[in-house]
Parts: C-alpha cells; sequence; structure tokens
C-alpha cells in the first residue's frame, strides 16, 4: 500500500526529560518543557513518567530539541528517553489507541 499524495507521516512519541544533578524534584523543569509543548498545539498527554506527543516526524522532534535547549540552559547533565510510534496514515492514535482496549474491556480505564 503506497502512500497517498498529501498524506503526512503522524507519529506518537513519548519522552521523558530529567536534569540528574538538580535536586529530587524536577517538576521546575518539567514545567518548563509542558509550557513549550503546550504552546506548540500538537495534541499530548502528561502522564505521571512523561509526555506523549502526537504530530508529523519533524515537528515532535523540533519540540523535543526546543525542551533540550530549554533545560541545558540550567542544567549540565540531563536524562532523556524516546519512544516513538509510527503508524502509516494514523492519525488521533493517541486517545484512539486507549479507546481500543477501554472498548474490548467494556469499561472506562484510568488515563
Amino acid at each position: 500500500m503506497n502512500r497517498k499524495e498529501g498524506e503526512k507521516d503522524i507519529i506518537l512519541l513519548e519522552f521523558s526529560m530529567t536534569p540528574l544533578t538538580m535536586g529530587e524534584s524536577v517538576s521546575k523543569y518539567v514545567a518548563k518543557s509542558l509550557e513549550i509543548i503546550d504552546g506548540s498545539g500538537l495534541d499530548y498527554r502528561l502522564n505521571p513518567m512523561g509526555t506523549v506527543i502526537e504530530g508529523e516526524w519533524d515537528e515532535v522532534f523540533g519540540i523535543i530539541k526546543k525542551c533540550f535547549q530549554e533545560m541545558k540552559k540550567e542544567c549540565n547533565r540531563i536524562s532523556i528517553t524516546i519512544k516513538v510510534d509510527y503508524r502509516k496514515g494514523k492519525k488521533g492514535r493517541i486517545t484512539s489507541k486507549v479507546e481500543s482496549v477501554e472498548k474490548k474491556l467494556k469499561k472506562k480505564l484510568r488515563t
């Protein structure tokens, strides 16, 4: 199946970016990243262990780069974990993946 004209490559990207030398609480730095993500206009979900963003490859990785550039202004060591899920021609998976599991279980889950 070939890609249709004008069809965009949409990914789900989950990432966690943490300064390693700034103490136990890093919510101050997470908040700065979330300002960048929220301002991007891309769909995202914050969870206790990271953030999931949905969008085109270059858009999403551009946001990660901006988050990194902001964090490195104050932090000398940063740990970054990135997980990417690409599925050709599929958009809206940030919610549909969860809805699919809920449908099979016939109940709402905590998200």
